[in-house]
């Protein structure tokens, strides 16, 4: 991950009336990197990204982009997948992505060869003379994300960008997401699905009510929320064990069990325990870190 600033937010706030959007909000995206954006509905995320974009200002604060702030010339060096989809539905596929890679300052010609290029990987070159509204839902978003990235943008924003797609188109879009962040792109991802933020994303925001109140990496997050106890799979007595101080069933399900242990006792003594006493097998060993999921619920009561 590049220490490039892609994006640096320093104490933005937005005021309706009397409803403070965002509050005193302070954060850095880095090139090489999918940072996710987090928060329950309402809770300022959509308010931050159009400022970030220059569709709303704000009142307080200052927010650079690519190294400064925003300009038209900033804008062609950015993709942006919004959560309202639109394109164009009577026009065919490849003409319209062409049309739309020219508005973001491609050369006719190119924005044509890309087009091409991202239907083929996005196994949608049969679709290419359609019109969009032949399309299925799933196909449509598939092309919105290839016109967020056709053009070879340093940066993308992208909203909810898995919703309504299958597991296969899920994986596609995965795909291209994570070779767009190893190319070096920074890629801002807002979404409500939390195991997908666990498997791709580097850093995170989650912000309520307008305010931050978590800011890292994922795991520096989870272990933040950490309990002291362990997850174990396999046979035999726990109880036996001296560290541990009580026993439950894993919320994970099948034959795991949480061992909450005693002050004092780390992880690691409870293994070398397990590992000198023949009666204990483990198939499972890993520490009780809560999913994003269980903290993202836990943060948004805490603060009702």
């Amino acid at each position: 991950m590049g220490t490039d600033v892609a994006i640096a937010v320093e104490q933005i706030s937005k005021t309706y009336g009397a409803f403070r959007a965002v509050s005193d909000l302070t954060f850095e995206v880095y090139a090489g990197e999918i940072f996710a954006m987090l928060g329950p509905n309402g809770a300022g995320k959509s308010t931050t990204i159009r400022m970030i974009l220059d569709i709303l200002k704000p009142d307080a604060g200052t927010i650079a982009v690519l190294g400064s702030p925003m300009t038209d010339a900033t804008k062609d060096r950015i993709g942006y997948l919004p959560e309202e989809r639109g394109l164009y539905r009577n026009v065919r596929v490849l003409e319209m992505m062409t049309y739309l890679g020219t508005l973001k300052g491609m050369a006719r010609a190119a924005a044509k060869a890309n087009s091409l290029e991202y239907l083929e990987k996005l196994g949608l070159a049969e679709n290419a003379n359609s019109k969009v509204s032949e399309l299925s839902k799933g196909m449509q978003q598939k092309v919105q994300f290839a016109v967020t990235v056709m053009h070879n943008p340093e940066l993308i924003i992208v909203d909810e960008p898995f919703s309504g797609l299958d597991p296969v188109n899920t994986l596609a879009i995965k795909d291209l997401l994570r070779e767009f962040k190893n190319r070096g792109g920074a890629v801002v991802m807002s979404t409500h699905q939390m195991h997908q933020v666990e498997e791709m994303a580097d850093r995170l925001l989650m912000i309520n009510r307008g305010e931050q109140q978590l800011y890292g990496s994922v795991d520096q997050v989870r272990n933040q929320y950490a309990i002291p106890a362990v997850i174990v799979e396999g046979e035999g007595d726990w109880s036996r064990l001296a560290g541990v101080e009580s026993i439950e069933p894993s919320q994970n399900g099948r034959q795991m069990m949480l061992l909450h242990l005693r002050a004092g006792v780390t992880p690691d003594h409870v293994l070398a325990d397990i590992a000198q006493d023949d009666s204990l097998h483990i198939r499972r060993f890993e520490l009780a870190v809560p999913s994003l999921n269980d903290i993202f619920i836990q943060v948004v009561r805490e603060h009702e």
